[in-house]
C-alpha cells in the first residue's frame, strides 16, 4: 500500500472543470513534482490535497486511512477538516509571512496555536487529575500546572523554530522582520514555518515564482537538502532542471488530466504525448 493514494479527485469552479479525475501515488520519502502549463490544475490540485478547496469527486488516503472521501465532504466537521489539514505542509509563491512578526515568531506561530486550541481540553485533564481537592485549592493547581505546561511548550517551540531557521540556513536572521529579508530569505522562513507543524507530506506550489533568477538557487538549496533528509514531497514548479534532478516522479498536467507520468529520465529524455513534448520544447527557449 502506498504512503499516499489519490484517486478520481475531480474539482469544478461553476460550469468549468479543472480537475477531471486525477489518480496517483506516492512511496514515503519520495520527492513528486508536477510541471504543466499554467491552467492545467496543479495548483487546484494542491489545493485540494491541502484542504483550502474542496473537491468535488474522489478519495485521499494517507498511510492505509482515508483523509478524504467526496462522496462524504458536505457532512465532514471542521474540526476533522483541521486535524486532516495538519497532514500536509503548503509553501505559497507569494511567502504569506505575517509582517508584524520576526522570522522567529513567524515560524513559532502556527505551533503556538496548536497550543492554545488544546486548552480547554487540558484544562479538562488537570481538573479531573485533582477533582478530590477543594474547590479553592483546585483552582490553584489547575492555574499553576496549565502555566507550567504553557511556559514549557513555548521554550520547546522556541527551540524547535530556532535549529529550523538554522537549517534553512537563516541563523544570523531570526529577529529580522519580512520587510528586513530578501525575497530569498523570506521563501526561506516560509519553508522552516511549514515544517514546525511537522506535516507528513511538505507541498511547494512554484515556491520560486516571485523570487528573481538569482535567488532562485538558495530556495532550491533548501529544498534538495529536505530530498536527502527523507521528507515526502510535492513539488508544483517551472523550474524543469531542477524537476529532473531532485524528483524520484515526474506528473505532468495540461487541461485537468494527468497526460504523462513516470520517472524524470522517462518524462524528460523520452516523452511520449505530443502536449509534452511541446511544453519541454516551450520551456527549454524561456
Amino acid at each position: 500500500m502506498a504512503f499516499l493514494e489519490v484517486k478520481g479527485i475531480e474539482k469544478k469552479f461553476g460550469s468549468t472543470e479543472v480537475l477531471k479525475g486525477i489518480d496517483f501515488e506516492l512511496e514515503k520519502g519520495q520527492v513528486l513534482t508536477i510541471i504543466g502549463s499554467s491552467g492545467s490544475g496543479k495548483t487546484t490540485l494542491l489545493r485540494c490535497l491541502n484542504y483550502l478547496e474542496t473537491a468535488d469527486q474522489g478519495v485521499v488516503r494517507l498511510e492505509d486511512k482515508i483523509i478524504f472521501d467526496g462522496k462524504a465532504a458536505k457532512s465532514i466537521k471542521q474540526s476533522e477538516i483541521s486535524q486532516n489539514r495538519l497532514n500536509f505542509g503548503l509553501v505559497f509563491q507569494s511567502f504569506n509571512l505575517f509582517p508584524q512578526y520576526n522570522a522567529l515568531k513567524n515560524v513559532m506561530l502556527s505551533p503556538n496555536l496548536s497550543f492554545k486550541r488544546t486548552v480547554k481540553d487540558r484544562k479538562k485533564s488537570i481538573a479531573e487529575k485533582n477533582k478530590d481537592l477543594p474547590f479553592g485549592k483546585k483552582q490553584i493547581v489547575c492555574f499553576c500546572e496549565l502555566r507550567a505546561q504553557k511556559k514549557a511548550w513555548y521554550a520547546e517551540n522556541k527551540k524547535k523554530a530556532e535549529t529550523l531557521l538554522e537549517r534553512v540556513g537563516l541563523a544570523d536572521k531570526m529577529n529580522n522582520y519580512p520587510c528586513e529579508l530578501s525575497g530569498g530569505q523570506q521563501q526561506r522562513v516560509a519553508i522552516a514555518r511549514a515544517l514546525a507543524m511537522e506535516p507528513k507530506i511538505l507541498c511547494f506550489d512554484e515556491p520560486t515564482s516571485a523570487l528573481d533568477p538569482e535567488l532562485t538557487g538558495e530556495v532550491l538549496k533548501v529544498i534538495r537538502g529536505l530530498k536527502n533528509a527523507d521528507s515526502t514531497m510535492i513539488i508544483v514548479t517551472h523550474e524543469m532542471e531542477f524537476a529532473r534532478n531532485v524528483s524520484d516522479k515526474v506528473i505532468f498536467m495540461a487541461n485537468g488530466i494527468i497526460e504523462e507520468e513516470g520517472a524524470p529520465e522517462e518524462v524528460f529524455g523520452n516523452p511520449k504525448s505530443e502536449k509534452l513534448r511541446s511544453f519541454l520544447a516551450n520551456s527549454s527557449n524561456k
